[in-house]
């Protein structure tokens, strides 16, 4: 089995410790050896599992958003079967099990999800007499009365090249990244909707509250950097984020509630990123493969993986248990409850982000360099390329 090196990883050999141990008592004779692997050199590491299949793994971890390239490798195996008679499998948060389907077929079982919501310094809204934004136009007004307030901070910390923070203002406005047409995608960057979304999305990356000069080259991780750093008053960080803000500097000064959507109640739908089990097509243990991505995968073991370190399970009574017992969950549960989108599940993908056909649309629009419409069907009509058509 191949799994994911991390950056503290004793906790998580710990747990797949455990359930080696566990599964092996159970299947006389049966041996697992794990390996991790590097985040960063994954795609290499797989590529030539996929071509030499003796150097290849019967199981492995791998990011949900590189599925797709996977299986139109035929690198994958389809469990459709296995995860149907599989009881368990009933609980599985149905928007996320989706993400590892294409035409039809399941070619992983969804080990940990993560999504964002909008984390805001609570002693600098108290100092403005505000409450947390109820609405996505309300996020605008108070990060740039926060700006204003406070001229040395961001209002909020968001990035050009920040596109899971990007894609529920997408969403929430009703546009999409591309749709399914017949056996291909179309993008839906150009429809109006879509460049409602990109629009309001671009209103952040503005001098009165994120300067472009400085946030459009922002990715993910740095926009929340600033926040933990004390030079943002709000950013979109994820649940992973949570214990370094919370043992930051911030530790006193900050909240967590779901980024709202367009109207007072609602909550913009979130990317629903995460990490898959899967079984690769080479295996000579097919049986054995698809028994142990079961007992790693489990409820039990997805409750001992957030216990060490912090993973959100992908099933929804694991998902009610944990938040019970951590109040520090809810904004980011409530978000999954509300329902979460994923990026076309297409081998395309990968090709479309590897060349920032969608991150740089926005920095275009933030560095002034093109116009909401012409930087929507720019992106649209190289989507289309990748996509194959016409």
């Amino acid at each position: 089995m191949w799994l994911f090196s991390e950056v503290n990883q004793g906790p998580k050999s710990a747990v797949v410790t455990e359930a080696v141990s566990e599964f092996e008592a159970a299947h006389s004779g049966a041996k697992v050896e794990v390996q991790y692997i590097p985040v960063d050199t994954r795609a290499e590491k797989f590529k030539g599992a996929f071509n030499d299949p003796s150097s290849a793994p019967d199981v492995a971890e791998f990011g949900n958003t590189d599925m797709a390239s996977y299986v139109a490798s035929r690198g994958l195996a389809d469990v459709t079967g296995e995860i149907k008679a599989w009881d368990e499998s009933k609980d599985i948060d149905p928007k996320i099990l989706a993400t590892t389907q294409i035409d039809g077929k399941n070619y992983a079982v969804p080990w940990y999800v993560g999504v964002r919501a909008l984390y805001y310094r609570t002693d600098l809204l108290k100092a403005l007499n505000m409450e947390p934004p109820r609405t996505l136009a309300a996020v605008e007004t108070t990060a740039r009365a926060l700006r204003a307030a406070n001229p040395d901070l961001l209002g909020i910390s968001v990035g050009g090249k920040a596109q899971y923070a990007a894609m529920p203002y997408l969403w929430a406005y009703g546009g999409s990244i591309a749709d399914k047409s017949g056996s291909t995608f179309k993008s839906g960057l150009d429809s109006a909707a879509s460049r409602a979304g990109v629009t309001a999305y671009a209103n952040l990356l503005k001098d009165d509250i994120c300067p472009p000069q400085t946030c459009a080259g922002f990715g993910g991780d740095a926009s929340v950097q600033q926040f933990i750093a004390g030079k943002s008053a709000m950013t979109l960080g994820g649940d992973f984020n949570y214990k370094a803000v919370a043992t930051s500097a911030m530790k006193d000064k900050f909240a967590v509630v779901p980024l709202p959507g367009m109207n007072t109640g609602t909550i913009a739908p979130a990317f629903a990123g995460g990490n898959n089990l899967g079984v690769f097509n080479s295996t000579q243990h097919r049986t054995l493969a698809a028994d142990f991505l079961k007992v790693l995968a489990s409820k039990k073991y997805q409750q001992k993986m957030f216990d060490a370190m912090g993973n959100l399970p992908t099933f929804s009574d694991v998902q009610e248990s944990v938040a019970s017992q951590n109040k520090q969950l809810g904004p980011f549960i409530a978000t999954l409850a509300s329902g979460t989108n994923f990026v076309p599940i297409t081998e395309a993908w990968s090709t479309i982000d590897a060349q920032g056909i969608y991150t740089g649309m926005y920095q275009k629009i933030a560095n002034g360099k093109e116009d909401v419409n012409t930087a929507t069907t720019e992106a649209a009509v190289a989507m289309n390329n990748v996509f194959g058509s016409k």
